[in-house]
């Protein structure tokens, strides 16, 4: 597999702009600027690094939760990039995760290996060279398609630099946030 893009970038960097197409024709010609602060319709490469994050995530997380012999209705999520200005440069600091899944029959303590294990196995988590946080909320309708959806709902919070195993021992209270 080699995935492709090409991007052209035209003028200095204040007032200048480029054009970025993917081998896939998604994108093409699409605009994008160096940040975000430009004026005009566009991306800008933080943003499509922030994209990428998501969608591989979302597909890692897919498989960890097929393989856990559970199939999920839809995985929501959304990356947030946070840079810094380190030694002159700008470097990206970190990236945060926001997942919200439902996995009908998830169990609790299921969903949050499958959600640690795919952000260690997701090929742009491997990429990145930064922290990596997530949160990641379970959320199962127990009655769809009636007027009056009841919904379970956990949360976890996990951080690349810090190591913590996972037991099949947490509670099971709803909303219950988990920082690993």
């Amino acid at each position: 597999m080699k995935p492709n893009a090409s991007a052209t970038w035209v003028g200095d960097l204040r007032r200048g702009k480029g054009v970025v197409t993917t081998g896939s024709g998604t994108l093409s010609q699409n605009q994008y600027f160096a940040t975000s602060g430009a004026k005009g319709r566009g991306t800008n490469p933080y943003e499509l690094i922030a994209a990428a994050h998501a969608a591989c995530f979302s597909i890692a997380l897919a498989k960890e939760l097929a393989g856990a012999g559970f199939t999920p209705r839809r995985i929501n999520t959304s990356a947030t990039l946070s840079m810094e200005r380190l030694s002159a440069e700008w470097t990206i600091t970190g990236i945060h995760l926001d997942v919200l899944a439902d996995a009908p029959r998830a169990k609790q303590s299921a969903f949050i290996e499958a959600a640690v294990s795919a952000k260690t196995h997701c090929t742009i988590s491997r990429l990145l060279k930064t922290n990596i946080s997530m949160s990641a909320k379970l959320e199962h309708a127990e009655n769809p398609g009636t007027e009056k959806v009841r919904r379970k709902s956990h949360r976890l919070k996990v951080s690349k630099t810090k190591k913590q195993s996972i037991g099949t021992s947490l509670p099971k209270a709803e909303g219950t946030t988990y920082t690993l």
